[in-house]
């Protein structure tokens, strides 16, 4: 059986989250959504909050597990025995972050290969970070982010998710 991760904060899920996972499920058999949990950063949602809007976005997948993990990552590949870590790329900025972060990760863990996966067009632009900002300012991310994030979003930063 081919396992694989897929890590992030998910602060929140977006629509290009769920499309690199839906692509990966086609291609391993189990694939395991890491929600990092780094006390030193701010996140919009709790552990918790992400979990669950994780989990509800993936129930449809009899291949995908959700968990939540405040270690480092290749702890959580050796804990599952998944050789596989998944990272999404948007542009040449992302790889250079994901690459280096990737021969760090190869440095505490050789047996744990990294897999650059290009966002669909589509997703190009889709960066948590906007995404907040665009929703605290009441624009449109329907496009952007699933119906319940949109809700939970609005709820957090304070305007509607729509325009």
């Amino acid at each position: 059986m081919l396992k694989a991760l897929l890590p992030g904060s998910f602060d929140p899920p977006t629509n290009g989250h769920l499309n690199l996972l839906e692509r990966a499920t086609r291609i391993y058999d189990q694939i395991y959504v890491v929600i990092a949990v780094n006390p030193n950063k701010n996140y919009t949602f709790t552990a918790d909050e992400r979990y669950e809007m994780m989990r509800d976005l993936v129930s449809h997948h009899d291949n995908v597990e959700v968990h939540v993990w405040d270690q480092l990552i290749v702890k959580f590949a050796e804990k599952v025995n998944a050789p596989i870590m998944i990272r999404g790329v948007r542009a040449l900025a992302d790889f250079n972050y994901e690459f280096e972060l990737s021969m760090l990760n190869k440095g505490l863990n050789p047996s744990v290969e990294t897999i650059f996966m290009p966002t669909d067009p589509q997703y190009f632009v889709l960066r948590s970070t906007s995404i907040k900002e665009l929703a605290r300012l009441g624009g449109d991310i329907s496009t952007m982010v699933p119906p319940s994030v949109a809700e939970a979003l609005a709820g957090r930063v304070g305007r509607s998710s729509r325009s």
